[in-house]
């Protein structure tokens, strides 16, 4: 497994994903939530890995172990610079990335198609309910 120079980072923390509050909910993000955040900061410039924690709002040893995956995979390539070490997304993970938000465009266009034809359903049946009260109100005058 790739361990980047600054990736030395253990805590309690450093084996769990990141939890968010969904109502009562504890929701978990998944590897490929972890995978697209971390390559979604990476798209606006190159950065070390406490900057990579903080904009992902995930452990630091989370994201060293993120990006040691996205190293070996090619997604991601490290810069080493003179007191730490930098982060770059590469062409295949900018490409990876847009594949991902393409995905991510298309379950939203799904579930508003879904309602929008839910709506399409419904809108007949509420025509129908208010022809019936006007012509009811009408048969009073």
């Amino acid at each position: 497994m790739f361990v980047g120079q600054n990736c030395q980072f253990t805590n309690a923390l450093s084996e769990f994903s990141v939890t968010k509050m969904v109502g009562v909910q504890i929701v978990r993000k998944s590897k490929l939530e972890s995978y697209e955040a971390i390559l979604e900061a990476l798209v606006k410039k190159p950065q070390p890995v406490e900057r990579l924690a903080y904009e992902t709002d995930m452990d630091c040893a989370l994201v060293c172990r993120l990006l040691g995956f996205l190293v070996e995979n090619g997604l991601v390539k490290e810069r080493p610079l003179p007191r730490s070490t930098q982060y770059a997304i590469t062409e295949r993970g900018v490409a990876v990335f847009k594949t991902l938000n393409f995905r991510k465009y298309l379950e939203k266009v799904s579930s508003s198609l879904s309602a929008l034809n839910d709506a399409m359903q419904t809108l007949p049946i509420l025509s129908r309910d208010y022809e019936d009260q006007s012509e009811g109100q009408n048969e009073k005058y």
